[in-house]
């Protein structure tokens, strides 16, 4: 049976949700998406206000493409210099700029340029955060360890969901713009104190033979030519960028035009994503307190293809609470799916490449799948919300078929604590 690797020497034997230094992680992570949640609670009222709603679009989606664009540079980024100094130097970066940006709106009206300007930044800053961010794990705890990250991390996603939107709401209503970038900025700042007490392991020759480097560009593509052969981490690439592709339509787009199509309305629309919700955040107290899932191949699988059926059911069935309760059962399976996904790519991934393996992944997430998004609103358009929700979860499930395909992926294990 393939394993994704023993655990390696220098890690403390505690658990991850007991090791202060992975909570030290965690804090500054729970801040920092905190803190993007107000930053762009900030940004879209900012450019409501400086001009209409059509700006709003545009001022959203200058951040989006930088990120887009540059995530896979972050990701050599990552690989080529010193972690530490790459997550801190762009956190840093990003608490500047906010906070700039909120001295500069105290004194004058925001300008349109402004925004966009500051959205481009904000998005080029992150493109090189976001990747470093996520090669950290392996860094700060043991390969046995990394689903219960993976379950910690997924619940202060949920956690950033929900009190991000009200504390900018908050914000917004006391202070004004400026407040908001301010509270926003704040919370980048309190990450830093956390990020620069973590200890981070080294890359270590008896862990990994680091590949020597060449141009930006080589790096680049020796990162994608280590994806294509990895006989485990290329085909985990590949199946989490089709559940990607073909669900994450369904569930920003596709949701909200079947809740009008079957005349549920905005409430209906809110108890389907909140049971999504819940689902999500179950699954990842589950991995949070469990730690280890055996078979972790095999239950890729099996939860894929349900989180797929689910999606397929939730435009099926005839009453609205049968479609929370699928929506629930849709949540659980998605984010056991991602965790177990994202722990075995983490487990199995060569350090030296960590940061643009990361990169790829994010890629699929922030840069790919958003594209779906006019293509599923057009064909809702076209033919309905059951056959497009039916045709978005057979894709999904072709991820099931590959990971059935694969003798690495279908045997792949979680390593035990050693």
């Amino acid at each position: 049976m393939t394993t994704t690797g023993p655990a390696l020497p220098g890690y403390p034997t505690r658990p991850a949700h007991r090791d202060g230094n992975v909570l030290r992680w965690l804090t500054a992570h729970t801040a920092s998406l905190v803190g993007d949640s107000v930053y762009f609670v900030a940004l879209g009222w900012s450019a409501q206000k400086a001009a209409g709603p059509a700006e709003v679009g545009l001022v959203m989606a200058a951040g989006a493409l930088p990120r887009a664009l540059l995530m896979l540079l972050g990701g050599v980024v990552a690989d080529r210099f010193d972690l530490r100094r790459v997550i801190l130097g762009s956190d840093a970066v990003r608490c500047l700029l906010i906070l700039s940006v909120a001295a500069g709106i105290a004194l004058t009206a925001p300008a349109l340029w402004m925004l966009v300007v500051v959205a481009l930044v904000f998005g080029a800053v992150d493109a090189l955060f976001v990747p470093a961010i996520g090669a950290l794990p392996p860094r700060i705890t043991s390969p046995d360890q990394l689903a219960r990250v993976t379950g910690m991390r997924s619940l202060s996603m949920r956690l950033s969901q929900i009190a991000g939107p009200p504390v900018g709401g908050l914000a917004m209503g006391l202070g004004g713009t400026a407040a908001t970038f301010t509270v926003a900025g704040l919370l980048f700042t309190l990450s830093l104190p956390f990020l620069s007490t973590m200890r981070i392991r080294p890359l270590e020759k008896d862990d990994v033979e680091r590949p020597a480097h060449g141009s930006a560009r080589q790096d680049l593509l020796d990162g994608l030519h280590y994806i294509r052969r990895h006989r485990l981490v290329g085909p985990l690439v590949v199946v989490g960028a089709l559940c990607e592709l073909g669900l994450i339509g369904t569930l920003n787009v596709g949701m909200v035009l079947l809740n009008a199509e079957r005349g549920w309305g905005p409430s209906g629309y809110g108890w389907i994503v909140s049971g999504f919700g819940a689902g999500a955040a179950a699954s990842a107290a589950l991995l949070t307190v469990v730690g280890r899932l055996p078979r972790a191949g095999l239950v890729l699988a099996g939860t894929l293809l349900v989180c797929s059926a689910g999606a397929i059911s939730v435009a099926l069935v005839p009453a609205l609470w049968i479609a929370v309760v699928m929506a629930v059962v849709t949540g659980v399976c998605a984010g056991t799916f991602g965790g177990l996904n994202n722990a075995l790519v983490q487990t199995a991934t060569d350090p030296a490449y960590l940061g643009r393996v990361t990169s790829v992944a994010m890629l699929t997430m922030v840069g790919l799948a958003p594209l779906s998004y006019p293509l599923v609103g057009a064909a809702i358009g076209a033919w309905g919300s059951a056959p497009v929700f039916v045709g978005c979860g057979a894709f999904a499930c072709l991820g099931v078929a590959l990971v059935l395909a694969s003798d690495e992926v279908r045997h792949a294990e979680l390593p035990r604590r050693g």
